[in-house]
């Protein structure tokens, strides 16, 4: 089988490393050639990994958790629910930045791209890695989501104190796979328009980070993106 190398941050590689190896990840591989043949796929392969490649596996303090990327032109750059500078913010990054003002009276910043919370620590990790354009959804089911869990399953069982958000009832079906006697959750409703009112909007997940790492003698994280 062809030993498969990907560019991928050297602690998440490690962790990771048996994950590659698996038939199933040469399949996924596989499946995205032929995929990049007959469609745009987001986001850019140099930014499949952005989330590892932003935030060593050492360095985690916190996980948010997405389903998949933006599928439209631009948008996606490997970072849940983030957007390049530049790009129109989408309605459910609107939604975290206005409950974010509410818990924590941040003015909305006037860019979506949440770089600077990754750089800080906070995993900002799909469960999908990769889209078809225009196509939500497309590439479920074909082998990202077990590689996805395997990285919160090494978060889970290497690491202690993390903060997981999870947001939504897909991402909430992932608290199975996290040590609650290590590490803390936090769940609400997905922050899309067609949910944020039912109880994402009041949460104070943020202010409620800051004051569980400020428990743990952690550095809290700047929420701002000034």
């Amino acid at each position: 089988m062809e030993k498969i190398d990907p560019v991928i941050e050297g602690s998440w590689k490690a962790v990771l490393r048996d994950q590659f190896d698996q038939p199933r990840f040469a399949a996924l591989k596989s499946f995205l050639l032929e995929e990049r043949k007959r469609y745009r796929i987001f986001p850019p392969g140099s930014l499949i990994f952005n989330a590892f490649n932003c935030t060593s596996f050492d360095q985690v303090k916190v996980v948010i958790l997405g389903q998949d990327p933006y599928h439209g032109p631009g948008q996606a750059h490997g970072l849940c629910f983030s957007v390049p500078e530049g790009v129109a913010q989408p309605p459910s990054l609107v939604n975290i930045f206005k409950e974010i003002h509410a818990d924590l009276g941040l003015s909305p910043p006037a860019h979506g791209n949440l770089t600077k919370w990754a750089n800080q620590g906070i995993l900002l990790l799909n469960a999908t890695l990769t889209v078809r354009e225009n196509q939500a959804g497309s590439h479920q089911g074909k082998g990202w989501e077990q590689f996805t869990d395997a990285a919160i399953l090494a978060l889970s069982q290497k690491r202690e104190g993390l903060i997981f958000l999870l947001w939504g009832n897909y991402a909430i079906a992932k608290r199975e796979m996290i040590d609650t006697s290590r590490h803390f959750i936090l769940t609400a409703p997905h922050p899309s328009p067609l949910s944020a009112s039912r109880g994402f909007f009041g949460c104070r997940h943020f202010s409620r980070v800051n004051d569980l790492l400020r428990q743990m003698g952690k550095e809290e994280i700047d929420w701002s993106l000034r």
